[in-house]
Parts: C-alpha cells; sequence; structure tokens
C-alpha cells in the first residue's frame, strides 16, 4: 500500500512539497513559527480532548463535548491503531534525501509513527465535523478553515505528504459524522428514559449553575 501511493501520487506529492518550500524560501522562514503553533494543536489530540471535557460541563454544550470525544476517539483507532500500522508509509524525510533537506530547513523535529494517514488532520477534521453537526450551522462551518490549517502545517513542515493530509481529512470526517449519529442516538434514548437518575443527570446538569447556588448559598450564609 506504501509503495502504491508513493508511486501513484509521486507528482502530486512532489508539486506541493516544492510549492511549500518556496512558500518558506520566499518568505524566509516567516510562516515557519506559525504553521508549528498550529501543529502543536492537533498534538495527541490534547488541545481538542480538554475541549470536549470543558464543553461536557455545561448542559448545552454537552452533546458536543460527547460528540467530540467520540469522533476522536474513532479516529484514534482508525488512523493510529488500524490504518497507519497497516500501510506503514515513512515520513517523506525518512524516504528521500531532497524532502530531508526541506524538513531540515523549516527545522522540524523528528516523527515516531507512520505517515499515512496524517494523525493531526484526521484528530482536528474529526473534532471539527463532530462541532460543525452539534453547533449552529451559520457559523459552524468555520471549523473546517482551523482543518485546512492543520493540513497545510503538517505539509509545510515536511512532516506529511500531501496525500496523507488528504487521508486524515476523509478519515476524520467519517470519524466526525459517525460520532453525531452515535451521540444522536444516545440523545434519542436519553431522552425516552429522562426521569431515570443517570439520563436526568446528563440532561440537565450543569457547572454554572452549580456554582451560581453555589455561591448564592455562601453568600446568605
Amino acid at each position: 500500500m506504501a509503495q502504491w501511493l508513493d508511486s501513484s501520487f509521486f507528482s502530486f506529492d512532489a508539486s506541493v512539497f516544492n510549492f511549500m518550500h518556496n512558500l518558506a524560501l520566499k518568505a524566509g522562514g516567516f510562516f515557519t513559527p506559525f504553521f508549528k503553533v498550529v501543529s502543536f494543536f492537533g498534538e495527541g489530540g490534547i488541545f481538542f480532548i480538554i475541549l470536549g471535557v470543558l464543553l461536557l460541563l455545561f448542559n448545552n454544550t454537552r452533546k458536543n463535548g460527547i460528540a467530540l470525544l467520540m469522533a476522536i476517539l474513532i479516529g484514534f483507532i482508525l488512523t493510529n491503531i488500524i490504518i497507519k500500522n497497516s500501510v506503514a508509509r515513512l515520513r517523506p524525510y525518512q524516504s528521500c534525501e531532497r524532502y530531508r533537506e526541506f524538513w531540515a530547513f523549516v527545522k522540524s523535529k523528528d516523527q515516531s509513527e507512520y505517515s499515512f494517514p496524517s494523525g493531526h488532520v484526521t484528530v482536528t477534521m474529526a473534532s471539527m465535523t463532530a462541532l460543525f453537526f452539534t453547533c449552529k450551522k451559520k457559523w459552524s462551518w468555520i471549523f473546517f478553515l482551523f482543518a485546512l490549517l492543520m493540513c497545510f502545517a503538517r505539509v509545510y513542515q515536511i512532516f506529511h505528504y500531501a496525500t496523507d493530509v488528504i487521508g486524515g481529512l476523509i478519515v476524520g470526517g467519517f470519524a466526525g459524522t459517525c460520532a453525531f449519529f452515535i451521540v444522536k442516538a444516545i440523545y434519542k434514548a436519553i431522552e425516552k428514559n429522562k426521569e431515570k437518575a443517570f439520563c436526568f443527570f446528563l440532561l440537565n446538569a450543569d457547572l454554572y449553575c452549580w456554582l451560581k447556588s453555589k455561591f448564592k448559598k455562601d453568600k446568605t450564609v
């Protein structure tokens, strides 16, 4: 599979790398710190996990948080456990001396996992897709801009081929969509059993309301 990807999409991946390297050269590395910051938000999915946990604390965002965390879990299983190890594609800088020069120019660090698909892009796209489906549609499409930025960041730093980040977009989009429908089914079941303690807690528990009542109680004492 890895050899097929390398040979079938060689011209496409090479063209994107050349574009990114020329961008880095002409800008004098100006974009490098920015893309490193963008890439940082995808490290281990920690940022998105924390975001998901925070969303769980409030009643009106709990569905968003559950969908986000479930999307991350599905994306992780598909990408890091199944696809990466099955395809076993080396990083660009590990398989081509020319790309290693590009990699060294932007001062990127070594990465331990396989290349296809991009884990950073998968977790970002999975999270953004989950939020897109569970937030108001008027503005939620903006979430996908961050997923695109992550794609640029990973290719710019020569951590991934363009085909790796496209793979991450597909897997992440699939994970986020699956998570949305699973959470939709869960909430449908919860609504039918809302009189039960756990279901009542999921539907009504809210950190803000609890802190507000706690503050009022302490004030009256």
